[in-house]
């Protein structure tokens, strides 16, 4: 990654506050802005084994020296910061993890006004978050992701949960974090099949709409794939941007913000049929886009050629566009009546029409079916 010190910046809007995205090479190591109004003793960095040993160190030197100058409390000293790791994988974005922390949190009796922080992917920044939203009726949180699908999904917007065994993010609250830090040098330790599985959510912006992501994604494949500092941070950047806009809109997704589930209600059903072990979020993403485009073009909605070259598009990337399991789509099916975006007994599904996104509630189980046998491995 760059050793740039370009920190871009983008603010969200919200009705009953604003706060700082912030995207940048080092920034784990740089003055954090939402900790000007610290007032609390205590700091607990909610990471993982894999994570941990790569950064929790400047970043809890960085908050021992941001925080001991500061008139208007006594800290925190070191011994004060803590840390808490959970185990890698979605599997452990469970009601087990929400409660070891919450008693963590008990035992060293921290305080509404005292700080936690999420450093980690996807799987840390809902479960710390849900943590945040709930310890003490809600504590001030920071983001920081260190993934790409992290930093371009889930660490801004405020959705926070934890799983359920009959679904994906059943249990959560909306929770705005104070602050999102995106260190782009954190992508430089990330796994290909990591960082890959990030491009899918990349990738449904740019079939949301973002014309500036989709000719990234088509003319510059092969640099986005060797992780090229310039051209990467503008993804992140555009990809923060369109959903900073959405959000500010509809922070409670009770409109438009619910585009931003493109192929999401077949990705979660993949996850839970497959028990988190098999795909990562970005693949079932991708593979659930593609079934969403196709479901578009079998409604007559969108022209054959749009589904044909987003799955160009995808391939491009290396993400996956099929289930590669012999799952049955009535199981489908049973997972995605329990979705929590549903409204009624129908399907309440985003697909594309000839002029962007639209959601739709869908009644027709068996087009729904003949979509999941197509794209899933007989």
């Amino acid at each position: 990654m760059s050793n740039s010190n370009d920190v871009r910046e983008l603010k969200v809007n919200l009705k009953d506050a604003d706060y700082l995205i912030q995207i940048g090479a080092f920034l784990i190591s740089q003055k954090i802005p939402a900790l000007s109004d610290f007032s609390g003793n205590k700091v607990l960095i909610v990471s993982n084994p894999i994570v941990a040993p790569l950064y929790i160190e400047q970043l809890k030197i960085n908050l021992s020296n941001q925080l001991k100058n500061k008139p208007t409390h006594q800290l925190v000293a070191t011994e004060n910061i803590h840390t808490f790791l959970i185990d890698d994988g979605e599997i452990h974005k469970s009601k087990e993890s929400y409660f070891l922390i919450l008693d963590y949190l008990i035992e060293n009796n921290f305080k509404r006004n005292d700080f936690i922080i999420a450093l980690g992917g996807g799987v840390i920044g809902d479960l710390t978050g849900f943590v945040a939203a709930s310890f003490q009726r809600g504590m001030s949180l920071i983001q920081v992701p260190t993934t790409l699908l992290s930093q371009v999904d889930s660490s801004v917007g405020g959705k926070t949960a934890i799983n359920h065994s009959q679904g994906k993010n059943l249990i959560g609250a909306f929770y705005q974090p104070k602050q999102v830090i995106i260190d782009t040098d954190t992508l430089s330790s990330l796994p290909d099949r990591e960082y890959i599985s990030g491009l899918g959510e990349v990738a449904k912006y740019a079939f949301l709409g973002e014309k500036k992501i989709r000719k990234l994604l088509d003319t510059k494949s092969s640099e986005i794939l060797s992780r090229q500092s310039g051209v990467l941070s503008e993804i992140i950047y555009l990809s923060c941007q369109m959903k900073a806009d959405i959000v500010a809109e509809d922070e409670k997704e009770l409109g438009r913000r619910a585009i931003l589930n493109l192929g999401h209600s077949f990705a979660h059903a993949l996850e839970t049929l497959t028990e988190y072990k098999h795909y990562l979020h970005g693949e079932a993403v991708s593979i659930g886009m593609v079934m969403a485009l196709a479901l578009s073009v079998r409604k007559g909605l969108l022209d054959e050629q749009t589904l044909i070259s987003s799955i160009q598009l995808l391939k491009g990337l290396k993400l996956p566009i099929q289930c590669d399991l012999p799952l049955k789509s009535s199981d489908f099916l049973k997972v995605m009546a329990k979705d929590k975006k549903n409204r009624t007994d129908s399907l309440r599904l985003v697909l594309i029409d000839e002029n962007g996104p639209i959601i739709v509630e869908e009644n027709d189980k068996s087009l729904i079916a003949s979509v999941i046998e197509e794209y899933t491995a007989s």
